[in-house]
């Protein structure tokens, strides 16, 4: 299978020859966020030009500003927490499952206070946290969910799918994402007040749209007397380009998700029988549509272990795998920038987020977009084989 079929191409194409008049240049983007919104049982899709976007503009319309806390997980990409930091507000960090590599809702608990006003999670590498006693503690203590799923396309909870549980759900078509238009994001919601206020924020504050409009028609807005902002905002909507490709993509997300998830079977078998790696546990109950294949790496010593399973594996024929990024409080920016900052309480070091800090240093993530069938069944067998070998070198 390819990953960009001839119907992307065909949809694109067709966005082309529209030369981006006017009239049509929101075709393809209206198209998309009504089948989005079908996709996701969600009343309200905004498209958005990249996944960060949409967090920063589901925090604004949540009225999140200076001197609010806001819940993240310490072990994921900073695009989660960064938004919080345009807002003005503070990213506080919570640990992760041990098991699952979730936001930990014990740890989240513990970092509630009577500033914090959010909670993001994040559905990391295609799992669900859990939502259950997530959603339970937003209840309790009033306050916004929003989900950020940027690794998680068509992932289960307890038979609801991953974004049907926020105030906001997000979504990335960022390159390495399930679906890709190279970039762009979602924005789900099934608050019409909430999808009002986040339009707008993504097209300049402009009065004439709203909740299902995006696009200002020629004789709303040319007229003498038009005033076309009601509120400040951003530039952040999506390309008629990006709207168009994606589109292709939703239309074929089930293969799409489907192909990680055989991929990630063939490496379930690989690691049968043996106590060198730990895979991500997926509870009964939840369905895992696998953005990568996520191990831990059992060592005293990840300092040198994991570089040596990685040359292990490369000198095998496997194709190297990604490393976790840093826990997001340990960049130099949020270490430089953000600890010091007033408000700021918790100490970014190796006792903020016990679990996340032991996950990292030891996580391996293989690949499972592998068109090719035949190539993922190959380095299935290689980690099969480099498992044999560094557990003989033990």
């Amino acid at each position: 299978m390819n990953r960009i079929s001839e119907l992307e191409k065909r949809y694109v194409l067709e966005a082309l020859g529209n030369e981006f008049a006017t009239s049509k240049n929101s075709i393809f983007n209206n198209r998309l966020e009504l089948s989005f919104a079908d996709k996701f049982h969600s009343k309200y899709a905004i498209g958005h030009c990249n996944g960060t976007a949409t967090l920063h503009v589901a925090l604004m319309a949540c009225g999140i500003g200076p001197g609010d806390e806001v819940i993240v997980p310490a072990l994921t990409m900073s695009s989660t927490s960064i938004p919080v930091v345009l807002c003005g507000a503070i990213p506080v960090f919570a640990d992760s499952d041990i098991d699952t590599f979730e936001i930990s809702a014990d740890s989240v608990e513990k970092c509630i206070t009577e500033k914090t006003k959010a909670i993001i999670t994040v559905s990391l590498y295609g799992l669900a946290p859990d939502y259950d006693r997530i959603t339970a503690l937003c209840k309790k203590y009033n306050l916004v969910l929003i989900e950020d799923n940027a690794e998680s396309f068509l992932g289960e909870y307890k038979g609801r799918l991953v974004g049907e549980f926020g105030d906001f759900a997000s979504f990335s078509f960022q390159a390495s994402k399930h679906l890709t238009a190279g970039e762009g994001g979602m924005l789900i919601t099934n608050n019409e007040e909430l999808a009002d206020k986040a339009r707008r924020l993504n097209c300049l504050g402009y009065a004439g749209v709203s909740a299902k409009q995006g696009k200002i028609t020629r004789n709303d807005i040319q007229a003498p007397n038009y005033s076309r902002h009601v509120s400040f905002g951003y530039n952040y909507r999506m390309s008629e380009l990006q709207a168009a490709c994606a589109l292709g993509q939703l239309e074929r997300a089930e293969e799409l998700v489907q192909r990680r998830i055989d991929v990630a079977a063939l490496f379930d078998e690989a690691i049968k029988n043996q106590n060198v790696v730990k895979k991500q546990v997926e509870p009964e109950g939840y369905k895992n549509s696998y953005w990568t294949y996520c191990l831990v790496l059992d060592t005293d010593n990840p300092d040198a272990d994991w570089y040596r399973f990685r040359d292990m594996f490369q000198k095998n024929g496997g194709d190297g795998y990604y490393a976790a990024w840093k826990l997001s409080y340990n960049e130099p920016a949020y270490q430089d920038i953000l600890q010091p900052m007033i408000g700021v309480w918790q100490k970014y070091d190796e006792t903020c987020c016990p679990n996340a800090e032991y996950l990292q240093k030891r996580m391996i993530q293989l690949k499972t977009n592998y068109w090719n069938i035949d190539e993922a069944r190959k380095q299935a067998d290689i980690l099969k084989k480099t498992i044999k070998e560094y557990q003989e070198t033990k």
